[in-house]
């Protein structure tokens, strides 16, 4: 067993890389680095952690460290009520065999939410679907998914939704009977049946432990009026350079940024359905926590999973700072916090990309915005959202499909990029391009340069924010060479692309260094 004064764990590794020592430093000391990298099951108790749990240190004998929150519930253990595992921020992996294993985990996560393309497939079957689209076989993927989480993938997904459902029951007020539903059951028989065999008694029973112990999230108590979630990131964040990125950008009417906090309109389609749900959302960093703050338009709850897992992308809490800043070494120094951000739809960013090609983001923003005034439609609120100069929902790909490019033109959009852009959405429209986070990169990158108007620089940048690609390099970047101190040619591309080679996997995060430290010395 590891003394007081041992040294402390240094760099983390990735999931499942630690010896037990190494983990029960990382408990001592409450190390967030480590926080949804393994959890700990304590034999006394029947309970597993996560590694920064406030509770009494338990001794070494009685640990277990598990690379996943599933893999802790397989043997047995039922999740703590105090540091709350389903709480925990994700991870993003580097490996080859790694990253096939979170891709998968996270279709099925967006199975289960019904986001994009994961939507239409079984959450509880979905490997023949990732390996047709990651080019592996299915019994190959199954075999690194058990030894990445150390369960399968129906496990995985049975735990997803159980650690889902009990975040609805604990900070929200809902049903129980659109619990289930929101968190991905079939039927609430089947959420009360799972829940009572891994946790030992029923949803509503939790309330009422939660209550007795005066734990209900306050979030509950404040504001009946809307949803408030809590989602942990890995520190540093740097969320004024995370804002400032997102408000030059921001159109008006849909997003805004203002005293700290982003706010948009967000669509979201209902997978079981196709219902466009169209509302309000606002993200507020809570840095003493480590986590951002998520407020929801009680219009949501019937999608809170997907919106969501899409405001985790947007804002990238999986990105693990330590990792990528040792990756890109001394580019990262000073500002290991920065971020990729994603995309929320990514027909939206697409658009945004075609107009922004050539043009400043000024340029591209002022044209974004008349796009919008012209082809948004206004929302009805069925709560009123806090906020008044928000109250459009960006075009949807059916409604530009169907314009013509005079009307288009006329906004001072140039010909050229009028078609791609109704190219696009008629693409979009017949199914023949993906743009959820769960799409194939080089199919939907193909499919992109398949449009007159889209080249490489342009797919690369979609597949940056859209599908949330760490390793995007858009070819011959004007912003990037200027910031290597390189020329516009061929000979500078080349030295660039060379001086990127050890920055792999996470060229995405060198870019947004490059570009952020232009911003700087502008």
């Amino acid at each position: 067993m590891p003394e007081a004064n041992d040294p402390p764990v240094t760099m983390p590794a990735p999931a499942g890389r630690f010896t037990p020592a190494a983990c029960y430093q990382a408990m001592k000391a409450h190390d967030i680095r480590f926080d949804g990298r393994f959890f700990v099951g304590v034999s006394s108790t029947r309970i597993y952690c996560r590694p920064i749990c406030r509770v009494k240190l338990p001794r070494f004998e009685n640990c277990s460290f598990y690379v996943s929150a599933a893999a802790a519930e397989a043997a047995g253990y039922r999740p703590c009520l105090k540091c709350r595992p389903e709480l925990a921020p994700g991870f993003a992996a580097s490996e080859a065999s790694a990253k096939l294993a979170q891709t998968a985990a996270r279709f099925i996560e967006d199975a289960i939410a019904g986001i994009g393309g994961a939507a239409k497939c079984d959450a509880d079957h979905p490997l023949s679907a990732i390996a047709a689209r990651v080019g592996v076989s299915d019994r190959h993927l199954r075999r690194i998914f058990q030894a990445e989480f150390g369960v399968s993938p129906v496990q995985y997904a049975q735990t997803h939704r159980l650690l889902l459902a009990k975040r609805l029951l604990t900070d929200t007020a809902l049903p129980v009977a659109e619990v289930a539903f929101a968190s991905g059951f079939s039927s609430v028989r089947r959420m009360n049946a799972l829940f009572s065999e891994r946790y030992g008694f029923a949803p509503t029973r939790l309330r009422h432990i939660l209550a007795e112990a005066g734990g209900a999230s306050a979030a509950v108590a404040e504001n009946a009026r809307c949803f408030t979630f809590s989602l942990a990131y890995r520190a540093p964040l740097d969320w004024p350079a995370l804002l400032a990125f997102l408000e030059q950008r921001a159109i008006a009417g849909v997003e805004a940024v203002s005293d700290g906090r982003y706010r948009r309109i967000l669509r979201h389609v209902r997978s079981r359905d196709g219902q466009a749900i169209c509302s309000w959302l606002q993200v507020a960093d809570q840095a003493h926590r480590n986590a951002l703050q998520v407020t929801l338009s009680p219009a949501f709850a019937p999608v809170i999973a997907g919106v969501l897992s899409q405001v985790r992308r947007v804002f990238d809490v999986h990105a693990d700072p330590w990792e990528i800043g040792a990756a890109l070494g001394r580019l990262a120094q000073g500002s290991r916090g920065l971020r990729l951000p994603g995309a929320f739809d990514g027909f939206e960013l697409a658009v945004r990309a075609v107009l922004g090609q050539q043009i400043t983001v000024a340029a591209a923003r002022t044209l974004a915005t008349r796009f919008v005034a012209a082809f948004a439609e206004p929302i009805e609120f069925e709560v009123t959202p806090p906020f008044t100069d928000l109250s459009v929902a960006f075009p949807t790909a059916s409604r530009v499909a169907a314009l013509m490019p005079a009307e288009l033109i006329r906004l001072g959009i140039v010909a050229a990029r009028a078609q791609a852009l109704i190219a696009l959405a008629q693409k979009m429209v017949a199914g023949e391009l993906d743009l959820s986070p769960a799409a194939n990169l080089e199919s939907s990158c193909a499919a992109l340069q398949s449009i007159k108007g889209i080249g490489p620089w342009t797919a690369h940048y979609i597949a940056m924010r859209a599908l949330s690609w760490p390793d995007a390099w858009p070819p011959h970047d004007a912003g990037l060479l200027k910031a290597l101190g390189l020329p516009n040619t061929a000979r500078g591309w080349r030295a660039a692309e060379a001086i990127a080679e050890p920055w792999r996997p996470w060229r995405s995060y060198a870019l947004m260094h490059l570009w952020n430290s232009r911003e700087k010395t502008a």
